[in-house]
C-alpha cells in the first residue's frame, strides 16, 4: 500500500512530524559527521625535525638544533624547508665543544659539504605535541618512512563505509529502518570508545575500520526517514534541512576538536555524548511506510493514529480493520489465477496469450546490463556515474584537505563547513528556475575553476582559502543537484539499480581521493588542480544530460532510451525550461465514514522521485 495515500487523513506534515524532524532525526545526522572527520585530526602532522642526543644533552633551543643539524630541502614550488626526515651525519659532540670555546653560535654555518643520514636516534616534535598527546603521529612516531600510514587508514576507513553503507541498505529492507539505526549506533559508539584505548597504531587502526564501517551508513535511517514520513510537497523542504543539518554539524566538530585537543580524548569528545541516542528507543517509531510495504498494518495503524491525533486529525475507530481490510485485497489481486481460471483460459487462447505474456513481461528481472543495452540510457548512465564519482571524490577530498591546507587548521574546517551552508539558499530558488542541468554544471564548473585558480596564488594563504570556500559551495550544491536528477532520468523499472550502480561507483571516490591528498604533501595545490579538473569535466558533462525539470519520469526502459535521445545543440545551451500549463489536480483521502479509499493521484511523478532518492540519499555525503 502507499502510504502517501493516507497522509491526508494523519496529516502531511503537521506536529507529530515537526517535532520529528527537529528533536529526533536531525540531531542524528551528528554523528556521522563527526566519526566521518575526526580522524583528520587525531592523525595531523606536527612540524617534527630529527633528534640529537648530543644537542638535546648541551640544552640548545629547537631553532639553533635545527640551524646545526638540519639540512634544507627546495619544494617543488622553489621554496625551502628544514628536512624532516634527514640530519647532518657529523660528530655533534666536537661541534659542541667548538661552539663553546668560540661562542659563535650566530654566525656558525653547517657545511654544504657534510654526508647526510636518516632519523636514527627518533624526532622532535613542535611545541607539547608529545607531552598532551595531541595526535598518534607524534606519540608513536608515524613520520618519514611511516607518513603514508594515515592516509592508508583513511583508505581503510572507507573501504569499511562502502561494505557498511550496502550492509546498511540490506537491513534497512529486511528488519527495519529503527532497529538498523540502533545497531550502527551501537557499532560506532562500542568502536569509538575503543579508538581511544588504542596502545599503538595497528589496534588504533582496527577500531578505526570498525567505526568506518558504520559512516556513512548510520545516517541512513534519519535520511530516509526525513523523506518517507512527509507527504511529497514537503520532502523538498526536508531534504535541504536535512543537508544544512550535516553541515551544521561539521561546523560544531571544529569547535569540539578545538577545545579538545588531545586525540584519545578528542575520540570520547565524539563519541560519548551519542550514548543518549539510545533513549531514542523510546520515541523513534518505524516507518509506516516500511510497515504498510511488509504487510504488518496493525503497527503502521497504531504509529498512524499516533501522527493524526498530534497533528489534530481524528481516525474512525476501525482504522486498523481498514487497512488490513485494503491489504487483502492488495494481496488478493497479487495472486496466481485459479485453477478455475486456467481452465477458462484453455478455451480462449487469445485470451491466455495475452494473460502469459503480461505475466512474462511483469515477472522480468532487470540487471546492470539493461543501462547499457541502448546508446542512449548508455550514455545517460556513463555521464551520471562518472559525475557522481566525481562529486564524491571532490566533497570528502576538499573536507580532508582543510587541515592541511595552511594557517589554521581549525579555522580551515570551520569555514569549510560555514561554505555549505549558503549553498541550500541559492539551490532553493535556481533548481525551480534554472532547471537541474545549468544548476548542476554552473555549481560544478565555478568549484572547478576555483580550484584550479589556487594554482596563480601559490604561498598566499588567505587568497587560496577564498578560492577553496569557492570549490567547497560549488561541490555542495551539485552534490545536492545530482540525486534527483538521476532519479528522474533513469526509467522505473531500473531507477533503483541505477542509483545504487553510481552510488556505489561514487564511493570509490573516497577511497582513492586520500592518496590524492598525499601528493600535496609537497606540491600543496596539486590536489586541488586535480580536483578542480574532476569538476569542470563534470560540469560539462552535466550539460550534456537532458532537462528533467517539468518533465514526466521515464517508466519503462523504451522510455528511458527515448527521454532526450532528440537533444540538440539547442537543448545544450538552454536554461529555464518553459513550465507546461497544470491541470487540474486529483487528490484522494480515506472516506472516514465508510472505510473506503481512493487512490490520490497528485504528486505521482514527484512521489516517484522523492522515494527512488529515499533509498539512494544514504550512499551521497556520503561519503559525506
Amino acid at each position: 500500500m502507499d502510504f502517501d495515500e493516507f497522509l491526508p487523513d494523519i496529516g502531511e506534515f503537521g506536529k507529530y512530524q515537526k517535532l520529528l524532524l527537529w528533536v529526533v532525526l536531525l540531531p542524528c545526522f551528528v554523528p556521522c559527521g563527526f566519526h566521518a572527520y575526526n580522524q583528520l585530526f587525531m592523525a595531523f602532522v606536527p612540524d617534527h625535525w630529527c633528534k640529537i642526543p648530543e644537542l638535546d644533552a648541551a640544552g640548545y633551543t629547537p631553532e639553533v638544533q635545527r640551524k646545526l643539524s638540519i639540512p634544507k630541502e627546495k619544494l617543488v614550488d622553489g621554496s625551502e624547508i628544514h628536512s624532516k626526515c634527514r640530519r647532518y651525519d657529523v660528530n655533534f659532540t666536537e661541534i659542541v665543544l667548538e661552539l663553546e670555546k668560540s661562542g659563535k653560535f650566530d654566525s656558525f654555518q653547517p657545511n654544504s659539504s657534510w654526508l647526510t643520514t636518516s632519523c636514527n636516534s627518533g624526532w622532535h616534535f613542535d611545541g607539547d605535541a608529545v607531552e598532551n598527546g595531541l595526535s598518534i603521529v607524534s606519540d608513536w612516531d608515524i613520520v618519514c618512512d611511516k607518513d603514508v600510514y594515515p592516509t592508508l587508514a583513511l583508505v581503510l576507513f572507507n573501504v569499511a563505509g562502502l561494505i557498511g553503507n550496502y550492509l546498511l541498505g540490506y537491513l534497512q529492507d529486511r528488519i527495519g529502518r529503527r532497529p538498523a539505526f540502533f545497531i550502527f549506533l551501537s557499532i560506532q559508539c562500542l568502536f569509538g570508545l575503543a579508538t581511544a584505548m588504542a596502545f599503538d597504531f595497528i589496534s588504533w587502526l582496527v577500531f578505526r575500520i570498525g567505526v568506518g564501517f558504520t559512516v556513512p551508513a548510520i545516517m541512513g535511517t534519519p535520511l530516509v526517514m526525513c523523506i518517507e514520513m512527509v507527504g511529497p510537497s514537503k520532502r523538498t523542504f526536508t531534504m535541504l534541512v536535512a543537508n544544512v543539518a550535516y553541515s551544521a554539524c561539521l561546523v560544531l566538530l571544529a569547535g569540539v576538536v578545538w577545545l579538545v585537543r588531545p586525540w584519545r580524548q578528542m575520540a570520547l569528545a565524539t563519541t560519548i555524548p551519542f550514548l543518549s541516542f539510545f533513549l531514542y528507543w523510546w520515541v523513534l517509531p518505524e516507518s509506516p511506510r516500511w510497515l504498510l510495504a511488509h504487510g504488518r498494518t496493525r503497527e503502521a495503524a497504531k504509529i498512524m493514529r499516533l501522527m493524526g491525533k498530534m497533528n489534530g486529525k481524528t481516525l474512525p475507530d476501525d482504522y486498523e480493520d481498514f487497512l488490513e481490510e485494503k491489504q487483502a485485497k492488495l494481496n488478493h489481486k497479487t495472486e496466481l489465477p485459479s485453477k478455475t481460471d486456467d481452465v477458462q483460459n484453455t478455451t480462449c487462447p487469445d485470451a491466455m496469450e495475452k494473460t502469459v505474456t503480461k505475466e512474462k513481461k511483469g515477472s522480468r528481472h532487470y540487471g546492470i546490463s539493461d543501462l547499457f543495452r541502448t546508446p542512449n540510457m548508455m550514455r545517460k548512465t556513463l555521464i551520471i556515474t562518472f559525475i557522481w564519482f566525481t562529486n564524491t571524490s571532490v566533497y570528502v577530498g576538499l573536507s580532508y584537505y582543510a587541515p592541511v591546507l595552511g594557517g589554521d587548521e581549525y579555522l580551515n574546517f570551520f569555514l569549510a563547513g560555514a561554505a555549505e551552508i549558503p549553498t541550500y539558499f541559492f539551490l532553493w530558488p535556481t533548481m525551480d528556475c534554472w532547471g537541474r542541468r545549468w544548476t548542476l554544471a554552473f555549481s560544478m564548473i565555478v568549484g572547478g575553476i576555483a580550484c584550479l585558480t589556487t594554482f596563480l596564488f601559490q604561498g598566499d594563504y588567505v587568497t587560496t582559502l577564498v578560492l577553496y570556500c569557492m570549490g567547497k559551495f560549488g561541490i555542495s550544491a551539485s552534490f545536492v543537484v545530482l540525486p534527483l536528477m538521476a532519479s528522474e532520468l533513469y526509467p522505473t523499472v531500473v531507477r533503483g539499480l541505477g542509483l545504487s550502480f553510481s552510488g556505489v561507483a561514487g564511493m570509490i571516490g573516497p577511497i582513492i581521493i586520500p592518496l590524492i591528498n598525499y601528493l600535496g604533501s609537497e606540491f600543496l595545490v596539486l590536489p586541488l588542480m586535480i580536483m578542480g579538473v574532476l569538476l569542470v569535466l563534470g560540469g560539462f558533462g552535466g550539460l550534456a544530460l537532458p532537462e528533467t525539470l517539468h518533465q514526466h519520469l521515464p517508466q519503462t526502459l523504451e522510455e528511458g532510451e527515448a527521454f532526450g535521445a532528440d537533444f540538440s545543440m539547442r537543448d545544450l545551451l538552454k536554461c529555464c525550461p518553459d513550465k507546461p500549463s497544470q491541470g487540474k489536480k486529483e487528490t484522494g483521502a480515506v472516506n472516514k465514514h465508510t472505510g473506503a479509499a481512493e487512490a490520490e493521484c497528485h504528486g505521482l511523478v514527484l512521489r516517484g522521485n522523492d522515494e527512488e532518492m529515499a533509498v539512494q540519499c544514504p550512499d551521497s555525503p556520503e561519503s559525506r
